[in-house]
């Protein structure tokens, strides 16, 4: 039964949609079988035009020379260099290829070289292919003859044309490679361009030195005089300022330190000369004879005295227990103890008095000290005010002097790079003269040729096929229709000289031709499906007219007869009446009286002696007008009712479904439907088209047939079932 397409599961197993067909690789190799010759003859053609491009084409040679760029050789004089500098970026790298393809240097190549005299640059000795456009375009160009300046401009665009610069993977080498008719010249080309680089580069780096030093020298004057202007303007601030400067800094601040530090010193002795002072005041006051006033003093004088006091102390003590204190001698020494102590009470008030003259000498010089800080305070606030400002012009000249220095030493090494310039680049290989051409390469154009032939072939091959929207195999039928395709008939047509009437006998001629055997396969299929239901009312249809569903019907019909099965053939197409004028030009009455009165059928069926085939004809004086009408009626539906319980197969020519509505409107009175399709000329759309138009019709198919199929494209088409497929089959009896 029919499928709509989008529910129908494609028999392939890998492919995919384009253009609203499925490109697998079982489609893929039957385009290749088909479209063969085409493929063949585009890969010729481009192998033609690849030997008559290397039969005409100019051999050229090419050389090579490689520079490394070496920055290490350029730093020799350059004392501040280091490992890190030395490395080269990827965009310097590509700078120097464009130097090396740049205008001016291959201008250089070209004049020094003479290269506009060159046979090769100047046209004198064109190529063959030159020649031929050089001929054609004469017309159009100006005869006024050509300046040196456009001569060398046309000799630089070849030869840049020519020349492959390119950087060597990631190193820092540079491939040159030059092009060239002769290997000799090639070789030359190539070494000029790599030495013409090399003396550009190192004429590059002596002018850019020059000019670095020029300005340097310009420069270096312009911060000499900037730095004694700076320096003279600190030492006139200075002046204005009384600023002045020794080893440990400005002098009032070392004034300063020294007068705190002396000031905090005289503190300390005026603090002294108070305790003192206050101390033999405190002894004044206390008993003489106390060991404590001798100890706090440690004065010798008041100890001698002491100790005599302490003697006569002790002699006093002892003579008035023994002799009483009234006695004379006790009374003596009383008195002398009392003028000891008259004595150190006078050295008591001599020491205090030298300690307040101390004291009050300790005070005048801390008072002075004093004064004289403040003084220096006051006068540092004023000077440091001016020490900013002082700081600011001190940096300045320092700057300046730094700066000075610094393009001093720049200055003097540009002035060794100027006087001894290296390059970062060095000529590593040198060209030499090629052994061999390197184009064109003979195998390699032949295999792209090859190649291209192929891929021209294949866009060419499945262009036709995807563009075409016809169908050819019984896949793609499978995939249009949503059914099985019930086999691919031969086109038969070339193989008998006969008429027509010949083509709709040729199951009796040939009953062991492919013919033959695929509506045999249509029968086998129709006997299966009658298994599971009735089906004895067969339809052939076709989309269009003149796609062979006449000589289907009528050799289905007659091989199903020589079965010995009971079978009837009525024409049913009742506007050309084709199968009525091959099998029964001369009946007089059929389709039509039949179904006026169904009784009176034997008189109007006519029946093969050779197959026992009996044929229902269709007579009509000219083209009915009603025909849907009366092939849809109840009469019909009424005569195949008689014709069900006489035959087992009865087998109508239906008309197209397109043109007319024939055959759907018989549709709902037909068991199965079998579809005819013309090969290669039947499209998708039109398929398409015709079967979604009816459901009826859908319901009633049973299956496909591709007819008319192109029996030397259908080996070509089935190769892959092997050599000995077609073994069973005899075209001619």
């Amino acid at each position: 039964m029919y499928q709509p397409r989008e529910h129908f599961q494609s028999g392939h197993r890998f492919g995919i949609e384009f253009g609203g067909a499925v490109l697998s690789f079982e489609r893929v190799t039957d385009v290749l079988r088909r479209q063969w010759p085409i493929i063949a003859a585009c890969v010729g053609v481009s192998l033609a035009l690849v030997i008559v491009y290397l039969a005409t084409a100019q051999p050229m040679y090419t050389a090579n020379a490689r520079i490394m760029m070496d920055t290490r050789q350029a730093q020799v004089l350059d004392k501040d260099s280091n490992a890190s500098s030395a490395l080269i970026d990827t965009g310097y790298v590509d700078s120097q290829v464009e130097i090396i393809n740049s205008d001016d240097l291959i201008l250089s190549v070209v004049r020094r070289l003479k290269l506009t005299e060159d046979p090769e640059f100047n046209g004198s000795s064109p190529g063959l292919l030159s020649l031929i456009i050089g001929k054609v375009t004469s017309p159009f160009g100006s005869r006024e003859p050509a300046s040196q300046e456009r001569i060398e401009h046309a000799v630089v665009e070849q030869i840049q044309k020519n020349l492959r610069t390119e950087r060597v993977l990631a190193t820092y080498v540079l491939s040159l490679s030059y092009r060239s008719r002769s290997p000799d010249k090639a070789a030359k080309i190539a070494n000029a361009i790599a030495n013409a680089y090399l003396v550009g580069a190192l004429e590059a780096k002596y002018q850019s030195t020059k000019r670095a030093t020029e300005w340097l020298q310009q420069r270096s004057l312009e911060l000499s005089e900037q730095a004694t202007a700076s320096d003279r303007a600190v030492q006139t601030f200075k002046a204005e300022h009384n600023i002045v400067g020794t080893s440990r800094g400005l002098m009032s601040e070392q004034q300063l330190s020294d007068l705190n530090t002396q000031l905090v010193q005289a503190r300390a002795a005026t603090a002294e000369a108070k305790a003192r002072l206050d101390r033999i005041d405190a002894i004044s006051d206390q008993d003489l004879a106390q060991p404590t006033v001798t100890d706090a003093l440690n004065n010798a004088v008041i100890t001698r005295l002491r100790a005599q006091y302490l003697d006569l102390q002790a002699q006093y003590a002892d003579w008035s227990r023994r002799y009483g204190k009234q006695h004379l001698a006790a009374v003596n020494l009383a008195n002398k103890m009392e003028e000891l102590r008259k004595n150190i009470a006078d050295e008591l008030r001599r020491i205090g008095d030298a300690y307040r003259s101390d004291y009050e000498i300790a005070k005048s010089r801390e008072a002075s000290l004093e004064k004289n800080v403040k003084e220096l305070v006051a006068q540092a606030g004023h000077t440091g005010q001016a020490e900013v400002k002082l700081r600011d012009l001190e940096s300045a000249a320092d700057t300046y002097r730094n700066l000075y220095n610094n393009f001093l030493e720049k200055l003097q090494s540009a002035t060794q790079n100027q006087s001894f310039p290296l390059s970062e680049a060095r000529l590593i290989s040198t060209a030499a003269k090629p052994d061999r051409k390197s184009s064109p390469r003979t195998v390699l154009a032949l295999v792209g040729g090859l190649v291209g032939g192929l891929c021209l072939g294949f866009g060419v091959a499945f262009a036709r096929e995807l563009l075409s929207d016809v169908l050819r195999t019984p896949g793609e039928v499978e995939d249009e229709l949503g059914v099985k395709c019930l086999g691919v008939l031969p086109d038969i047509r070339s193989s008998t000289k006969a008429g027509p009437s010949d083509l709709s006998r040729y199951v009796v001629d040939h009953p062991f031709s492919r013919f033959a055997e695929t509506l045999r396969n249509i029968k086998v299929s129709i006997d299966v499906a009658r298994l599971t239901r009735e089906i004895k009312v067969i339809g052939i249809v076709s989309s269009l007219p003149k796609e062979g569903k006449t000589t289907v019907a009528a050799n289905f019909a007659q091989l199903v007869a020589l079965t010995g099965h009971r079978t009837v053939l009525i024409d049913g197409d009742l506007h050309t009446r084709s199968l009525t004028r091959e099998l029964a030009p001369n009946a007089k009455s059929g389709l039509v009286e039949a179904l006026n009165d169904p009784a009176s059928l034997g008189y109007h069926v006519q029946r093969s002696k050779e197959t026992g085939l009996d044929f229902l004809p269709s007579v009509v004086a000219s083209r009915m007008v009603n025909s849907a009408d009366v092939i849809g009626s109840k009469a019909m539906a009424e005569l195949l009712k008689v014709l069900r319980d006489h035959y087992e197969y009865i087998v109508i020519d239906l008309a197209p479904v397109m043109p007319v509505a024939d055959s759907k409107a018989v549709s709902f009175l037909i068991d199965a439907m079998v579809y005819v399709i013309e090969w290669g000329q039947t499209t998708r759309s039109a398929l398409q088209e015709s079967v979604s138009g009816s459901e009826v019709l859908q319901k009633k198919l049973l299956g496909a047939v591709l007819n008319r199929a192109n029996p030397k494209m259908l080996k070509r088409i089935e190769a892959y079932k092997g050599k000995h497929h077609n073994s069973y089959y005899v075209e001619h009896a």
